[in-house]
């Protein structure tokens, strides 16, 4: 956990009304019942779940917690659902996974977590079907940024409350809405292996990464500026990289034109329907 710098701090009195609108209106624009989050016992998960049991009612909202093999951050997850009063389904996904990884050869870290990371999707749809609850993605602006999420993985979703929050602004919001104390202070991770964590897998802080996206992004600095500011040419290679590679997770999938119309925009119905 850190503390963003003032420049990054936001007014959580003004955020937490427009992200509790935000996951009512799209819950009820889809005519669903409730919500769905992948409680992974990390801040981001607990934020989201937090927003929709206040957004919706608490009985409206499910946490879904997706453990491979090892359980051990179960009772994290416990105490988003005791102190968001949440109703919270385990569903392991050790089986699926393995079924598939066992007949593939030369499985990496990397491989095996973005094979759990996309099992995991595949449980939180499906029981999007069965409860009528709309999946809320977990993912902050600097992991959209960075491209530190898995296609088709932690990265779908129906919704994402917190696409335009930086890891820094998640945690100011954490404490805002009351996100138990011990969750707050974790250091974040994926839970893709053991032992991993995001700033040791992206070779970044994210107290030193947040500033950084802050001035590029929002304020729209050049190299120069940036250098002044600090930040040296190799840490600036090293993030623009990560944004310029990963563009292409950010977006939706790019479809061939071969006619004058698309199938992207929304369509008016005549008056007479």
């Amino acid at each position: 956990m850190y503390t963003p710098a003032p420049e990054l701090q936001l007014d959580m009195s003004l955020v937490i009304p427009v992200l509790r609108r935000f996951i009512k209106r799209e819950v009820e624009k889809a005519g669903l019942k409730g919500a769905l989050v992948g409680v992974s016992g990390g801040v981001d998960s607990a934020c989201v779940a937090a927003l929709a049991a206040s957004a919706l009612g608490p009985a409206n909202v499910t946490g879904m917690w997706l453990p491979y093999h090892d359980a051990g951050d179960r009772i994290y997850a416990e105490q988003v659902r005791d102190a968001f009063g949440i109703q919270l389904r385990e569903v392991s996904i050790a089986a699926m996974a393995d079924a598939y990884l066992g007949r593939m050869t030369k499985v990496d870290d990397t491989r095996r977590g973005n094979v759990c990371a996309r099992m995991r999707m595949v449980v939180l749809f499906d029981h999007s079907r069965l409860l009528k609850a709309m999946v809320c993605g977990t993912s902050n602006k600097t992991e959209f940024l960075l491209g530190y999420f898995t296609l088709f993985g932690d990265g779908a979703c129906s919704i994402a409350p917190l696409a335009d929050l930086y890891k820094g602004q998640v945690y100011q919001l954490a404490a805002a809405l009351g996100v138990p104390p011990e969750i707050i202070a974790r250091a974040p991770t994926a839970g893709l292996w053991p032992g991993q964590t995001d700033e040791q897998e992206l070779g970044l802080s994210y107290a030193e990464v947040d500033p950084y996206l802050y001035y590029l992004v929002e304020r729209g600095e050049t190299w120069g500026e940036l250098k002044r500011r600090g930040f040296s040419p190799a840490f600036q290679r090293r993030v623009v990289g990560y944004i310029n590679r990963n563009l292409f997770k950010r977006k939706v999938p790019v479809l061939a034109r071969v006619t004058g119309k698309t199938i992207t925009k929304r369509l008016e119905m005549p008056e007479v329907f």
